[in-house]
């Protein structure tokens, strides 16, 4: 496994970054808090729409990280 070259770039302006983290984020608080006790009220359409968000942004290109006329290579 290789990453790309710009993958600093990638890794701060993507929208499907940030929306996949921000999924993990609450699944994870939705995990911890159901150990410790307490209930988190995170309805379960916000982790899905989060979800699909992420996956949907992947097909929008994004002026920052797409690239230029070699973006396509």
């Amino acid at each position: 496994m290789r990453l790309i070259d710009d993958w600093h770039v990638v890794l701060r302006h993507s929208w499907a970054i940030r929306l996949s983290l921000l999924a993990a984020l609450l699944q994870g608080l939705d995990s911890a808090v159901a150990v410790i006790g307490y209930a988190v009220p995170i309805p379960p359409w916000v982790v899905i729409a989060i979800c699909l968000g992420a996956a949907l942004s992947r097909l929008i290109p994004q002026k920052k990280i797409s690239g230029g006329g070699d973006a396509d290579q």
